[in-house]
């Protein structure tokens, strides 16, 4: 698949010719030493040259491309809207027939495996007709490798003619193989390789192959030499294997000696446990004894102790009794005073809800009499403004009489002086 992909024409534009280089870092010089391996030119100057790194480039982009595939079929939703429809409708048709291919190879490692498995037990008739069925199914399978090879093309030429998706996809690096990736840096590898044959002309490649040979019998003396000194260190190291032999012998006797002082050791160790055993018990014995002596010295003062006791509870028990006495008698008299007082405050009690009955009724009298009297001052406020209003009244009636009189006494008047006018005439 992958030479037919490199076998299909450019249907991009291509990088600028002049620009082909290669694929390294031009800071990194080659040491003075390697100088007749590397090229003196570092740019193709040969049309044919450019052509055949022109191809290879456009190789390795396909590549690029066709190993993104399996990327945009298992994210559609992330990258239909880049691709187009065009695209993704076949991308989808070549995933259907890889999924074809690979059920069919499935299957039929499946029937071999069975194939295999019944070799022996089944009939001679189903074997052949179980291995033409077989047969059939591998001759259905390089019709669709065709298939798949020209759904790659077809793909392919429809990323080419959209650059701006092509791009978009070769920046999904994240989503190709480690399989494909290794393929890629082979074939990047491959170019420079490639790059660097078309840069170096005859003459250098005879100076390079001189340099080669040059090299070679350098190495071939290097390696004589090698192999003196290799032989030299099996000597030396032979005469130190003898050395460490004799060495462990020595080690040897010294562990053997330290074995028996080990085993001197243990022996004294032991009668040491047996004599330290013998005197734990011998102590053992006597510590008993003091501990009897001690016990029956404890059982002694203990009995003193108990009779000390005794004798002690006995005057405590006779000065509890008489100042038991004592504060009985002070207990009566401070009863007696207890019930005088009781006595006192009995009367005192009485004495006291007596005069408080007694405030209480003045109390009422009291207020009984206030409230008498601001009725008695209402009344008299009453009447004194009742009377006042009726002297008021009275005094404004009289007035108005006599207001009336004495204008009827003018009219009378004013009529005796027209009368007596009327007489002297």
């Amino acid at each position: 698949m992958a030479l037919d992909i490199l076998a299909i024409a450019p249907l991009y534009q291509v990088p600028t010719i002049n620009r082909i280089g290669p694929k390294t870092d031009p800071s990194k010089r080659p040491a003075d030493s390697l100088k007749p391996l590397v090229p003196s030119k570092t740019k193709l100057t040969t049309i044919e040259a450019k052509r055949i790194m022109s191809v290879l480039d456009e190789a390795i982009y396909k590549v690029e491309l066709v190993t993104l595939l399996s990327y945009v079929a298992s994210n559609r939703g992330d990258v239909e809207g880049m691709l187009g429809e065009n695209i993704m409708r076949a991308v989808r048709e070549h995933e259907d027939l890889c999924q074809i291919l690979l059920e069919n190879v499935r299957c039929l490692k499946e029937k071999e495996r069975q194939l295999q498995e019944q070799d022996e037990a089944k009939e001679e008739g189903w074997l052949r007709d179980r291995r033409l069925s077989i047969e059939l199914q591998k001759s259905s399978l390089p019709p669709l490798r065709q298939q798949i090879k020209d759904s790659t093309k077809n793909v392919l030429r429809l990323l080419l003619s959209n650059p701006q998706a092509a791009s978009f996809l070769q920046m999904q690096t994240q989503g190709r193989s480690a399989e494909a990736q290794c393929l890629i840096d082979s074939l990047n590898e491959l170019r420079g390789f490639l790059f660097e044959k078309l840069l170096t002309s005859p003459m250098e490649a005879r100076d390079k192959a001189q340099f080669i040979q040059d090299i070679s019998k350098q190495n071939s003396m290097n390696q004589q030499i090698l192999d003196t000194l290799e032989n030299e260190l099996a000597e030396r190291m032979k005469d130190r294997h003898a050395e460490m032999e004799k060495e462990n012998f020595v080690i040897q006797e010294l562990k053997n000696h330290l074995h028996q002082v080990l085993k001197f050791s243990e022996n004294s160790l032991l009668r040491t446990k047996q004599e330290a055993k013998k005197q734990q018990r011998a102590d053992f014995r006597a510590s008993q004894a003091r501990v009897a002596k001690i016990q029956q010295e404890i059982l002694q003062l203990q009995s003193q102790v108990f009779s000390l006791v005794m004798e002690n509870r006995e005057a405590e028990q006779a000065l509890r009794k008489e100042e038991f006495e004592d504060l009985e008698a002070v207990h009566r008299e401070e009863k007696i005073m207890l019930e005088e007082l009781k006595r006192k405050h009995q009367v005192l009690v009485e004495e006291f809800v007596q005069i408080q009955e007694e405030r209480e009724i003045n109390s009422k009298k009291r207020m009984e009499a206030e409230q008498e009297m601001v009725h008695m001052v209402r009344a008299a406020t009453l009447i004194q403004a009742v009377w006042k209003g009726y002297l008021v009244r009275s005094l404004l009636r009289s007035r108005k009489k006599r207001g009336k009189g004495k204008a009827k006494g003018k009219e009378k008047g004013k009529e005796k002086g027209k009368e007596k006018g009327k007489g002297k005439k």
